[in-house]
């Protein structure tokens, strides 16, 4: 038996005969539009035009994979349902009719669809390969995943966007304190995201304004609020920053978070907690309005300079407080930069745009994208040896999108790769 979902996607797309086809009752049909596709409640598609006979009847087409199941989804005593046109079916196994016992016109559809269609639709939901498609990607022509690509890039912004709008609610449209909160779970870079966006929260950002121009009072500020200068020390520059904080801590009444939420575990030296949050510190006290230099910017150099940041001097020779190692500077390096700019700095832009209406923006975003290399991880990685270009961050953020909410979820009949696959 073929699945309802397969049949809604035959359906859409016209993945059938068409010729001389009739009603159960025998009458002819022309199909004029086949609807559009409702996935909400009500019927499956809405504002079909079908001709039966000599009549062209506007409404609703609902589709079963047996005529019966109109009776089974108590359809009959549904208002709703009571200008339906067409019911397509895959069996025939019963008449159907109105609330007023009209009979309604019926398409059956089991001889008429392609064997291979189901055949390739089966084989694709049965997969257990890491994509449902992975033998058969390569079969999909360049045209096709460009407009696909473009296509899970908007949704990707357009979720992206959706978070950043909720915080933006919550800051009561405060887009510097929203940016500062995003840019610092950026800032954890996955593993550390989470303590770095309750650091971000829990220091208002007058505070960090109020000090801008001090760099020894911004990490004071955000390591004593990592809760990083609880413990005591010897070091003289970790009771600097001490001192410090408990200064501020009081003026400001702040409320230090647990240094056990921050990980090192499994980290490189130079990705630890502490190094990180002294770069955001210099980054901080280097620019003067990060929200707006973030927006206003048009060239992908300028955002590659803008986070161009080391540490304060300590750092060149810690990793920790109170533990020397060799000199090194260390600054941000391009995969970091890339990182933020298409996580940060790109969905800032794009939202922004949305906000005002302004579609250059939005399209600025895009372009930036396209300017920045692809993200290199193991999903990239593995969907570009299966045949999916990713040379630009755009490629690479389309594939991330599609991996896991797509394939992850055997969307095939949602998917642009899908589709072109089960026509083909």
């Amino acid at each position: 038996m073929i699945s309802e979902d397969l049949l809604h996607y035959v359906w859409k797309y016209g993945l059938f005969s068409h010729k001389k086809l009739k009603t159960s009752a025998a009458e002819s049909i022309t199909i004029v539009s086949a609807g559009q596709h409702n996935t909400n409640g009500g019927p499956d598609f809405s504002n079909a035009r079908i001709k039966i006979g000599d009549t062209t009847w506007a409404g609703n087409v609902e589709i079963h994979t047996k005529s019966s199941d109109w009776n089974k989804h108590n359809h009959h005593n549904d208002k709703a349902y009571d200008n339906i046109i067409l019911h397509v079916i895959y069996t025939n196994d019963t008449e159907i009719k109105r609330a007023d016992n009209t009979i309604i016109p019926s398409l059956e559809l089991q001889d008429l669809i392609d064997n291979n269609t189901i055949l390739c639709y089966n084989n694709l939901m049965r997969s257990k390969s890491w994509i449902p498609c992975e033998n058969l990607a390569k079969k999909v022509n360049a045209i096709t995943i460009s407009a696909w690509y473009n296509r899970l890039l908007i949704e990707r912004f357009e979720r992206k966007s959706s978070e950043i709008l909720n915080t933006l609610k919550l800051n009561k449209n405060n887009w510097d304190q929203t940016f500062f909160q995003h840019l610092a779970i950026n800032f954890g870079f996955k593993l550390n995201s989470v303590p770095f966006e309750l650091l971000a929260k829990s220091i208002p950002l007058a505070a960090i304004a109020k000090h801008s121009s001090n760099l020894n009072q911004i990490e004071a500020l955000l390591f004593g609020q990592a809760g990083m200068l609880e413990k005591t020390s010897e070091d003289p520059y970790f009771l600097q920053l001490k001192e410090e904080y408990h200064f501020l801590k009081n003026k400001f009444n702040l409320t230090p978070l647990k240094e056990h939420l921050w990980k090192f575990l499994r980290l490189n030296p130079a990705g630890f907690p502490t190094i990180r949050i002294a770069q955001f510190a210099m980054l901080i006290y280097s620019s003067k309005s990060l929200f707006s230099q973030a927006i206003e910017e048009k060239h992908i150099g300028k955002y590659e300079e803008m986070f161009d940041v080391s540490c304060s001097e300590y750092w060149y020779t810690h990793y920790i407080f109170g533990k020397n190692s060799p000199k090194r500077f260390k600054k941000l390096g391009k995969s970091a930069i890339d990182n933020i700019i298409i996580n940060t700095i790109v969905p800032f832009i794009f939202t922004y745009g949305i906000t005002n209406n302004d579609e250059q923006a939005k399209e600025r975003a895009i372009q930036l994208l396209d300017q920045v290399q692809a993200e290199k991880n193991a999903i990239v990685t593995k969907l570009k040896f299966l045949g999916f270009p990713g040379k630009t961050a755009a490629d690479s953020q389309a594939l991330l999108e599609m991996r896991n909410n797509y394939c992850v979820n055997k969307m095939c009949l949602n998917c642009g790769v899908g589709i072109d696959l089960l026509k083909n």
